[in-house]
């Protein structure tokens, strides 16, 4: 029941699962999963072995580089009688249009609602972003970076090179962050 659209490519060793949405001129590269009910806008481009969870929805133009992981379950856990007890992650991603996402880097599905990465934002290598984050249009984002759980980050922001945000917080439009900053 996935819908590709005739000029769409798809590579060796992909998956699309049920419900899917792959839009035109999309370029999937060798050993993509699309999972279920997820949706790739027009001329975006998907490199190998990347993987999309279900209902994960990208925008148009939009380039993921090798290896992303994109909606994996937030680091979401309760104390329960000494025991670590998971909290089920049953959000989503949602990355706008003209966005770029470097090799490696994940990017964690919300807990309940969505994980946003804003319109034009750029994303580098290795860089985490916890559940319920948003990042808004036009951010820089650079390598190592590791942003936790429901920050909200404004737009056209600057984050160097392994710098940490905490969870819980906003960071206003234009801020620069120094490389290493916590």
């Amino acid at each position: 029941s996935a819908t590709v659209a005739l000029s769409a490519h798809i590579g060796p060793h992909c998956i699309v699962e049920a419900g899917s949405k792959v839009g035109e001129r999309v370029v999937l590269s060798g050993h993509v999963h699309v999972g279920a009910q997820s949706e790739i806008g027009d001329d975006t481009a998907i490199f190998p072995n990347v993987t999309l969870y279900p209902s994960s929805k990208i925008g148009s133009r939009v380039r993921i580089h090798a290896g992303a992981v994109i909606g994996s379950d937030g680091y979401g856990y309760v104390m329960d009688q000494w025991f670590h007890r998971k909290i089920p992650q049953i959000g989503n991603v949602v990355i706008e249009d003209d966005v770029e996402i470097g090799a490696n880097t994940t990017i964690d599905c919300g807990a309940l609602g969505s994980t946003r990465i804003g319109k034009g934002t750029k994303i580098d290598n290795q860089v985490q972003i916890g559940h319920n984050v948003v990042i808004g249009e036009h951010c820089i984002v650079i390598s190592q970076v590791g942003i936790a759980g429901s920050a909200t980050i404004g737009n056209y922001v600057v984050i160097a090179g392994q710098a940490g945000v905490g969870g819980h917080i906003s960071i206003g439009d234009k801020a620069v962050i120094a490389g290493r900053s916590g």
